[in-house]
């Protein structure tokens, strides 16, 4: 009896598993389909993050005394290519949006493919892009290198889909952003459309672009960030993983010091914001000048000898990064896009006559309200410095005060002047490039050159897809001249 029991159990086992032996033999660490929303929250974590010091040393916010930094002296040489790795994520969460027709994840997937692509084109120049992550689908393991206007064409047609794509009423699993409000997705990509369109303000009368008609257009019909609230931001918690992206950074204390240049911009106009980002001098502190005391903060030289430097914190005469920043395992949230930076956007905008919505220097006025009352919120321990008051008397402040300039050019000075001082350990590579855009503000250079416009490809590409990348090379520069200096579209 019992032989005929297992005899008949075994039986039944082996009709129940029959259908499913080929999902036995699949790798579990080699799933071939993934819901999107489990895709989204890692390809969110990625592209929101702090992007650290590196571009905190070219922007003249940051020197170093540990060595000679490559980025502060502009004496670097060859870029990484590693969004490509990124965007594996971002092509693969597509495939499953179009998979499972959830149209809401295929349109987060054109946002961060715009993202990744705008950031990779401003770096380098022309680079992948129409055939960019195809080896998979079509095979093609050696992309030809698109020209620099035709990623931005295609960057902004990119990000017009993704905005038509997305209902207000979508169903977003995953988000970890704005907690699956299409409402508010759609109101950050329009917005960066307004951004990639700006940082193409030299190319105006480019016809085909059509640069003011389309930011026109967006402004006059799609939603775009209205308030702090909004802010396309990556919040932060004390568990591993989740964590500040400077925390228990040691460079932090050790040789990292504040520029002199920034601290003299912040200490002309009188702007708070300098309590928040910086320490005082040690020589300040002993003598006990308080912490809004602009005379208690002095920054280091960054095209001097780095020893010098060194010198000069030894004497104890120079600002360190607030503490906050590494020891903070929270801190404030990142800010990919915000209210503020986007209010200084249609503050230029209104300047060149792209828009005739309200003036410019409203505008003006509440990207920097907008920027103190995002510290207000979230540097708890200098809230007063920054609160609504704060912000009035230093709107009057004659480096500040909008009503002063005279011309368009001094105010659009004045506009990226404020996008500049809002950008610490924020911006990333935005306030770089936005000098090389508008001149503004002037970097003190150093012996080995005026600032860089690009990095030089990387060697793998070299290696891997020569034939293409140096008919980008030739394209753009003449052949072998694959420089830190040579000038993109």
């Amino acid at each position: 009896m019992r032989n005929l029991l297992l005899t008949t159990l075994a039986f039944v086992l082996f009709l129940c598993s029959c259908e499913d032996l080929s999902v036995i033999g699949e790798n579990p660490n080699n799933v071939s389909e993934t819901p999107p929303q489990l895709l989204l929250t890692q390809v969110q974590e990625n592209a929101f993050q702090v992007q650290g010091k590196s571009p905190l040393y070219a922007s003249r916010i940051i020197v170093s005394t540990a060595g000679e930094n490559e980025l502060q002296y502009f004496k670097w040489n060859r870029g990484d290519f590693d969004e490509y790795d990124r965007l594996r994520n971002v092509t693969k969460m597509i495939e499953e949006a179009q998979r499972t027709e959830k149209p809401a994840y295929e349109a987060l997937g054109k946002f961060f493919r715009a993202y990744y692509f705008y950031e990779l084109t401003l770096r380098f120049g022309d680079i992948p892009y129409s055939e960019a992550l195809s080896g998979e689908s079509d095979a093609i393991y050696e992309p030809k290198f698109d020209p620099q206007k035709q990623i931005f064409q295609g960057i902004l047609d990119e990000l017009e889909e993704a905005n038509g794509l997305l209902e207000d009423d979508d169903i977003i699993g995953g988000d970890i952003i704005y907690s699956g409000d299409a409402a508010k997705w759609r109101k950050l990509i329009n917005s960066f459309r307004l951004k990639v369109l700006m940082t193409l303000s030299n190319k105006e009368g480019d016809a085909d672009l059509d640069i003011e008609n389309r930011f026109a257009t967006i402004t006059e019909n799609e939603p775009i960030i209205s308030s702090v609230d909004e802010n396309g931001q990556l919040e932060f918690f004390d568990q591993i993983g989740s964590q500040y992206g400077e925390f228990n950074d040691s460079d932090y204390g050790s040789g990292l010091y504040v520029d002199s240049t920034f601290i003299q911009r912040l200490q002309d106009r009188q702007d708070p914001r300098l309590f928040i980002y910086a320490d005082q001098t040690k020589n300040a502190k002993e003598q006990g000048l308080a912490t809004d005391d602009f005379d208690a903060y002095e920054g280091g030289n960054p095209i001097g000898q780095y020893g010098k430097n060194d010198d000069k914190a030894a004497a104890g005469n120079i600002s360190k990064v607030d503490l906050r920043y590494t020891i903070d395992p929270t801190n404030e949230p990142h800010v990919l896009l915000g209210y503020s930076e986007l209010q200084l956007i249609l503050a230029e905008a209104r300047v060149r006559g792209w828009i005739n919505s309200s003036t410019a220097q409203t505008y003006y006025e509440n990207g920097v309200r907008a920027n103190f009352e995002f510290y207000n919120r979230h540097a708890e321990d200098y809230a007063s410095y920054v609160n609504s008051q704060s912000a009035d008397t230093y709107l009057q402040n004659a480096e500040v005060d909008f009503s002063n300039a005279s011309s368009d050019e001094e105010r659009i000075h004045l506009i990226v002047i404020q996008k500049y001082l809002r950008s610490f350990l924020q911006g990333g590579w935005t306030p770089y490039f936005e000098q090389l855009r508008t001149g503004y503000p002037e970097l003190l250079q150093p012996q080995s050159g005026t600032p860089p416009k690009r990095w030089i490809y990387p060697q793998s590409e070299y290696q891997n897809n020569n034939q293409n990348v140096s008919e980008a090379i030739s394209r753009q520069f003449g052949e072998g001249n694959d420089t830190i200096r040579a000038t993109p579209w």
